[in-house]
């Protein structure tokens, strides 16, 4: 069983900055892809970004390209997002994700997830 717990998220600004870290128990983390996903009031869980088993290889949604980046620490059992430059219609509660084929972007195909973190973005 894998156990994914998220922290780093809280209030910001619009266009300030937060980073998000996700710590894996369990089991052995490096041989899952992760990712992130959020999901707004009333709105679907989204795919915002993801990261190979190795951390070689990323992948993100459009609209998040160039402000935010994943990253993992395999050895700390740990996957991070920094997001910079965030908007108002950010706000949302992100999530954690682990184990699904590399390159999806449905949240049907994730096994494990987080319980989430509140991220809120003021205007």
């Amino acid at each position: 069983q894998v156990q994914l717990v998220e922290s780093g998220g809280g209030l910001v600004q619009a266009g300030g900055s937060l980073r998000l870290s996700c710590e894996v128990s369990g089991r052995t983390v490096s041989r899952y892809n992760m990712g992130w996903f959020r999901q707004a009031p009333g709105k679907e869980r989204e795919f915002v970004a993801a990261i190979s088993g190795s951390g070689v290889n990323t992948y993100y949604t459009e609209s998040v390209k160039g402000r935010f980046t994943i990253s993992r620490d395999n050895a700390k059992n740990t996957v991070s997002l920094q997001m910079n430059s965030l908007k108002p219609e950010e706000t949302a509660v992100y999530y954690c994700a682990s184990r699904f084929v590399y390159g999806s972007r449905s949240a049907g195909s994730v096994t494990y997830w987080g319980q989430g973190t509140q991220v809120t973005v003021s205007s």
